[in-house]
This record gives structure tokens, C-alpha cells and sequence, in this order.
């Protein structure tokens, strides 16, 4: 444990600690982002319940048998969480390193060979860690959701959250940011990884770049189409109405 905590102090060990636990978290993203989708599957005709909520159902239950209902999603969450601690402490030492290094600022500034995704890779790492700790009050425990959570009723849940256009905005806006911390978050990943030749580096930026995009467009189009009305309201809520 010493060796790896020694390992850790380095700069290296920081560097390489970020990229696999940025590693862990695409990944979990885009498997979120595929399990959102299943929001616009519809009813299932066999069991009359909403896919998206079967599909919650089945989140719970992965592992009861062994170890108890719910059990295994936790210990997913609290890897989960981990590794967002790792990927944020990590981030902020090297940044407050990079400035020892650097205590003098430049009289002239130069951004040619930085983008939007790099200048805002710390205050929008942040920023996503508020989101993430909103995002889980809002739909997973449902403590500022405010309009009728139901736990286990997710289409409704979801569609109910997002007949505010101020929330619905605030999450686009939330998902163009994951988007731009996951483009250079990724390039930057495959470069302390070693994987960083020129024969493969346009590849690895240009797979970067879509997968960022569909996960913007993935994640975004829940509470677009959802504000707009395109979505249709919850059956329950549609039977009430009447």
C-alpha cells in the first residue's frame, strides 16, 4: 500500500491515477447515456410498464441472489464515486502543480493550440461535480425533484422534472460541458497512457470527438424532446386527465 501511495505523490502517478479513473467513468457515462435511451422504447406490451422503468427494475435487482436487492448497484455506485474522488483530487493537484511550476504569469497569453474543451477542463470539472451530486438528489433520491417523484417510476419521473424549460435547459447545458470535458478528457487519457503515436493520434481524436457528440445528443435529447411536448405525458397522467 506504501508503494502505491509513494507511486501516487508522483506527478506521473497523479497523471496516470486521472486517466484510469476517467477511463472508468466514460465508460459508466456511456453506458448511461445507452440505458437513458431505453426512455423511448416505449410500453412494453407484455408487462404494460414502461421500458425505462423495467429497465430500472432490473439496475435494482442485478445480483439479489447473492448479495441482496439493490447490494450490487451500491458497490457500483461506490466505485463510482471513488472514482470520481480520484479523477477530481487528481486534477486539482496537478493544476495547483502546474502553478508552482509556473508562479509567474505570462505578459502575453497565447490559446492558439488550446480549445474550448482544455481552457475549461478545471472550473467545468468542477462544475460537474455539482451536477452529478444535483442529478442524483434529483432522480435517484428525489429530494429536489418537486413535482411528484415516484422512486421506481422513472418515465414519469423524468418527464415530470422536465416540463421546466429552466431545468431542462440547465441540463443541455450541463451535457455540452460533459461533452467538452470527455473530448480532451479522453485525448488527453490515450496521451499519459502512452497511446499517443502519430499514426494513431488523428483516429483517437476524431473517435474523441463523435463519441463526445453523441453523448451530448444522447443525453440532451431526453430533456429537448421532453420540453417541447414531443415526449407524451406519463399513461396514469393521460387516464387522469380524462
Amino acid at each position: 500500500m506504501g508503494l502505491v501511495c509513494d507511486f501516487y505523490k508522483s506527478t506521473v502517478g497523479k497523471k496516470i491515477a486521472m486517466a484510469l479513473s476517467g477511463l472508468v467513468l466514460v465508460l459508466f457515462v456511456i453506458g448511461h447515456m445507452a440505458g437513458n435511451l431505453k426512455i423511448f422504447a416505449g410500453i412494453d406490451p407484455s408487462t404494460g410498464d414502461y421500458k425505462i422503468d423495467d429497465y430500472g427494475r432490473f439496475l435494482r435487482a442485478m445480483g439479489a441472489e447473492m448479495l441482496g436487492h439493490e447490494t450490487f448497484l451500491w458497490i457500483v455506485r461506490a466505485v463510482l464515486i471513488a472514482c470520481v474522488v480520484i479523477h477530481a483530487l487528481s486534477g486539482i493537484q496537478l493544476a495547483r502543480l502546474n502553478r508552482r511550476a509556473k508562479p509567474v504569469g505570462y505578459e502575453v497569453k497565447s490559446y492558439r493550440s488550446a480549445n474550448a474543451a482544455s481552457l475549461t477542463m478545471l472550473y467545468g470539472g468542477l462544475f460537474l461535480i455539482l451536477f452529478i451530486v444535483y442529478h442524483i438528489s434529483h432522480f435517484t433520491t428525489g429530494a429536489v425533484h418537486f413535482r411528484g417523484f415516484v422512486e421506481g417510476e422513472v418515465y414519469s419521473n423524468v418527464w415530470s422534472a422536465f416540463q421546466s424549460y429552466g431545468i431542462a435547459g440547465f441540463y443541455v447545458v450541463s451535457m455540452a460541458l460533459l461533452a467538452l470535458h470527455l473530448y480532451h478528457g479522453t485525448w488527453s487519457m490515450f496521451q499519459t497512457l502512452g497511446v499517443d503515436t502519430p499514426r494513431w493520434n488523428k483516429g483517437i481524436r476524431t473517435a474523441a470527438k463523435l463519441v463526445s457528440i453523441a453523448i451530448f445528443l444522447g443525453f440532451s435529447s431526453v430533456p429537448v424532446l421532453t420540453v417541447t411536448g414531443v415526449m407524451p405525458a406519463p399513461v396514469a397522467q393521460q387516464q387522469a386527465a380524462h
